[in-house]
């Protein structure tokens, strides 16, 4: 099986490149792709950059370079329910892009026009094994719908909104565009995010990143382990 994952931080992927052997770099589209092995399975990693964009080019560049069997994205989200604080973990079983808005048009707000769906589910099989992956470690966490857009969620207002609009329990600025990407591509996707505020919000963004993405490749590693 060859697994791609695409992160949201740089010490991401160093922490996974330290795991994995016959290493090498490629740098397709301006995106620094590292490939190598973990436990015998093939494993394409980079960072995508800040928002949809740059997360939808990684995407696309990943796939049709590699032909990766499925997508796997971590990084880090914004709580949008009072279940999740920081270092908290949110796992997606579907995705929203909640600034496609052609609703002037009378579509329903975040209708992607041409695929004509609002929600795009994430691979139940990954996501069922990254939530074990979780539940063993005893991290608090809850699936449910991500929202992305390209929007740095910072008004309370805005996260409410989200909430009740999209029944969205996190918000971030990639996982929707990797999802769309890997559904016209018709590859399996997943989407892994830590918790950056909300409760216990007091600790330093260094802190938490190096945490955070601790976190994200220990949970990453068993789950490369248990898909077939």
């Amino acid at each position: 099986m060859k697994i791609g994952i695409i992160g949201a931080m740089q010490i991401e992927v160093d922490n996974l490149k330290a795991h994995m052997e016959d290493v090498s770099d490629e740098v397709v589209s301006g995106v620094t792709f590292t490939k190598g092995t973990i436990g015998g399975k093939e494993v394409i990693a980079a960072v995508c950059g800040v928002g949809k964009v740059f997360a939808a080019i990684c995407a696309e560049a990943m796939i049709l370079t590699y032909h990766v069997d499925c997508v796997i994205n971590i990084g880090v989200a914004g709580t949008l329910c009072d279940e999740l604080g920081v270092m908290d973990v949110a796992i997606a079983s579907r995705v929203v892009q909640h600034d496609m808005n052609t609703s002037a048009l009378g579509d329903p707000v975040g209708l992607l026009s041409g695929l004509n769906e609002v929600y795009l589910s994430a691979d139940e099989k990954i996501y069922s094994v990254i939530e074990k992956c979780v539940a063993a470690k005893g991290i608090n966490h809850k699936v449910g719908t991500i929202a992305t857009g390209d929007l740095f969620l910072s008004k309370e207002s805005t996260k409410n909104h989200l909430h009740e609009q999209f029944g969205a329990i996190a918000g971030e600025m990639e996982g929707g565009s990797i999802g769309q990407v890997c559904y016209v591509n018709q590859v399996p996707f997943a989407i892994l995010r830590s918790i950056s505020d909300g409760k216990g919000a007091e600790m330093d963004y260094a802190t938490f990143a190096e945490k955070a993405a601790q976190v994200g490749i220990e949970v990453i590693l068993d789950v490369i382990a248990e898909l077939a």
